[in-house]
């Protein structure tokens, strides 16, 4: 699919009949999402939701992971901290616009993962409608315990999944692993499957939707997703600006450091 692909480097599609495969893979174990990979995947949604033939989607990582979440290394992501503030909040709300693309597309959507989920690959992956695990595959949200927010519109959809306490437990115990039992337990996935078997089991979901009368489908997820985000902009509307403000805090800088040196950060509210 040329006229799908033009130009990228992580993400490819594949219509089969009426379900189109998206698939984001960098070729490495950890499957990151760097700022061009972010873009790859936004103008993937906007390509798709243009396609009327395309019924359902399924979105698959690598075969070792769906996402490990933000780039934390990419030399695109490091050069807008010393940019002007309304470009350094335009390029902090690419994770934000990725996952509203995804979330609004008319057509019904499947995620498989193997491996795991993290921050923002777990953001994007409550942004799509049906969630499939690998058995031995977790999800986690670590942004708490690198002393930022939790972004890219992910808390009103993280607890309309699992409901206000869980939410909390999710997002503060956030070095926290979420099985793959636990998280069909919570309602984080719909179906677990043996490892190596999501992307095959995403993709039968999106086929099974596909075969829905499309108009009656769309209306049935609309209607579920102005109920559910009702909301939602009154508690996201900030999630950019708090992410660049928690950015500018010494605690942040401390837990990458310690990441990235693999030692115990010391935080200081600071």
């Amino acid at each position: 699919m040329s006229d799908a692909n033009s130009g990228w480097s992580y993400v490819s599609i594949e219509k089969t009949g009426r379900v189109a495969v998206v698939r984001y893979d960098r070729g490495d174990r950890v499957n990151a999402l760097s700022l061009r990979g972010i873009r790859e995947l936004t103008e993937a949604a906007e390509w798709i939701r243009a396609d009327h033939d395309i019924f359902s989607v399924a979105l698959v990582g690598g075969e070792t992971a769906f996402s490990a979440g933000r780039d934390l290394k990419d030399p695109e992501m490091d050069a807008r901290r010393n940019a002007p503030l309304l470009q350094r909040r335009y390029v902090a709300g690419a994770g934000a616009r990725l996952c509203r693309a995804w979330s609004e597309l008319e057509q019904f959507t499947a995620a498989g993962i193997e491996g795991f989920a993290i921050g923002g690959g777990l953001a994007l992956a409550v942004a799509t409608d049906y969630r499939v695990l690998g058995r031995s595959a977790h999800l986690r949200a670590p942004e708490a315990a690198l002393g930022l927010s939790m972004s890219w519109g992910s808390v009103p959809r993280l607890v309309n999944l699992v409901g206000p306490a869980r939410a909390k437990q999710i997002l503060i115990h956030a070095n926290d692993r979420i099985s793959a039992e636990d998280a069909l337990a919570w309602g984080l996935a719909q179906e677990i499957v043996d490892d190596g078997q999501a992307a095959a089991a995403a993709i039968a979901a999106a086929q099974k939707a596909a075969e829905i009368p499309p108009v009656a489908a769309r209306m049935i997820k609309r209607a579920v997703d102005a109920y559910a985000n009702a909301l939602a902009d009154a508690v996201i509307h900030m999630d950019t600006d708090q992410v660049l403000l928690a950015e500018s805090g010494a605690d942040h800088l401390e837990a990458v450091d310690a990441f990235l040196a693999k030692r115990d950060p010391t935080f200081t509210g600071a």
